[in-house]
Order: structure tokens, then C-alpha cells, then sequence
């Protein structure tokens, strides 16, 4: 097999893992709750700030409506809460509970981990042949994204 064609099997087999997910983390989810990636993640950026649905389709890169579908089975499941804005009634801002803080945390630390491990990788090439993979990595990502 051919290197072109060793590329093609890995972008097939990583579509296939991650399909219908937002993201390709290493760690599963330790909760009892059967949540997404996507709403893990929701979890993790309201950890930071408190978040309008817009804010979070502009941030996930999601419709409106998956963002709406993901917030109202975390806020059932009282991980999330929405809040109304003293200023202006039409604007709700959702706000992580306590309940979803250690999950938000976890999400969090997998991000972590999945760095940690792509650092791991890079360690074992030189600098020369990582400049390489970062030029091959720039030119497939124009191609294909």
C-alpha cells in the first residue's frame, strides 16, 4: 500500500470513529449520564462563561437548532441552566450547575490529555521532518477542508 493510500484508509477510519461527534478526544466520558460530545463540550465552554445558544452554535459550529436539541436533555438533566437577562427578557443565558461542573471538568481533561498525546507524537520526529508534516498538514487541510 502506498503512502497516498495509507492516508485515504486513515481519513476514512477517522470519519468512521468520529462520526456524528464534534470532536476526536482520547478518554471516554466516566459519567452514568449518556451524554454527546457535543454536550460534554457544551458543558466544558459554560464552565468558562455563561453562553447564549447563538454563542454556542457560533463556537461548536452547529445549527442553531443542534445546539437547542443538546441544551434542553442537559438542562432536563439539570447540568445546565438557563437564566433570562435582567436587561433584555428575549436573551437566556445558560449557565453550568453544580451537577455538570465535575463533567465540564473531565471533558476539559481529556482535551488535555489528547494534546498531551499529539506532544507525545511530535517528540519523536526532528524538527526538520515536523516542519514537513506541518507543511503536508497545511496542504491536505486547504484540499480537503
Amino acid at each position: 500500500m502506498d503512502l497516498s493510500e495509507k492516508i485515504d484508509l486513515f481519513l476514512n477510519s477517522l470519519i468512521a470513529k468520529t462520526e456524528h461527534q464534534n470532536e476526536l478526544l482520547i478518554g471516554k466520558c466516566q459519567s452514568e449520564l449518556s451524554l454527546t460530545s457535543t454536550q460534554e463540550h457544551i458543558l466544558m465552554l459554560l464552565k468558562e462563561n455563561q453562553l447564549t445558544n447563538t454563542d454556542l452554535a457560533k463556537e461548536l459550529s452547529i445549527s442553531q437548532a443542534a445546539v437547542s436539541k443538546s441544551v434542553k436533555q442537559l438542562v432536563s438533566q439539570e447540568l445546565v441552566v438557563c437564566v433570562k437577562d435582567t436587561k433584555d427578557a428575549r436573551v437566556t443565558y445558560l449557565t453550568l450547575s453544580d451537577r455538570g461542573l465535575p463533567i465540564a471538568d473531565e471533558h476539559e481533561h481529556h482535551h488535555l490529555s489528547t494534546i498531551s498525546v499529539y506532544q507525545k507524537i511530535v517528540k519523536n520526529f526532528s524538527e526538520s521532518e515536523q516542519v514537513v508534516i506541518d507543511r503536508f498538514l497545511s496542504q491536505l487541510s486547504k484540499e480537503v477542508l
